[in-house]
């Protein structure tokens, strides 16, 4: 789902709120796809600010600012994943996003029973760009690493992906700098979502 909007507006909020200085809205959408408990220091590296109070002000902003969000779905999204579901694909969630806040999307679009498994930040111990949300995937499914495939915007998602062994796919439509996204090394780069059946 496009959720930029919303997400960038949280951060600005919640950077006003501790009195941080100001960042650009490319330099906010650096922190899209880190956990929430860790974006603070992520974009503040040379700061002194606490992670859990950055945490804790970006949700209470982003659950205010959510109630007027209209998100929408990117182009042939959910085409391309029933099209997957129904042919017998497996399909599974690896986010950044806290499971309650992954389900209530999910059970918006009606789409939740389409997926084997759903890990959320507070599934793992470790985020991404660490390996663990889709090595947690792999050996709770018995998927084989080598024929799964890691899709995602953000080069913390490719990162993730190619640490756990697995085959990636970027998208460049999304949060992630084209740029960040080719330093990431995925194995495919796609413009729209329906190019992922084109992928052998």
């Amino acid at each position: 789902m496009d959720t930029s909007g919303v997400i960038l507006s949280t951060i600005k909020a919640t950077i006003a709120q501790m009195g941080l200085p100001e960042k650009t809205d490319d330099e906010c959408r650096t922190i899209i796809g880190i956990r929430t408990d860790e974006a603070g220091k992520y974009l503040y590296p040379d700061l002194d600010i606490s992670n859990a109070e950055f945490a804790r002000l970006f949700r209470a902003n982003y659950d205010r600012l959510k109630k007027n969000a209209h998100e929408k779905t990117f182009p042939g999204v959910i085409s391309t994943l029933r099209l997957l579901h129904e042919s017998g694909h497996g399909l599974a969630i690896a986010s950044s996003r806290r499971l309650y806040s992954l389900k209530d999307y999910l059970d918006g679009l009606g789409i939740t029973d389409w997926f084997s498994m759903i890990v959320g930040a507070d599934s793992v111990a470790k985020g991404k760009p660490n390996p663990d949300p889709v090595l947690v995937i792999l050996a709770a499914l018995g998927w084989d690493a080598n024929t799964t495939l890691v899709v995602g915007d953000a080069d913390v998602d490719i990162m993730m992906g190619n640490a756990a062994g697995c085959k990636t796919c970027a998208v460049t439509y999304g949060n992630g700098a084209i740029a960040a996204l080719k330093a990431a090394n995925p194995d495919y780069m796609i413009d729209s979502f329906a190019d992922i059946l084109n992928i052998r």
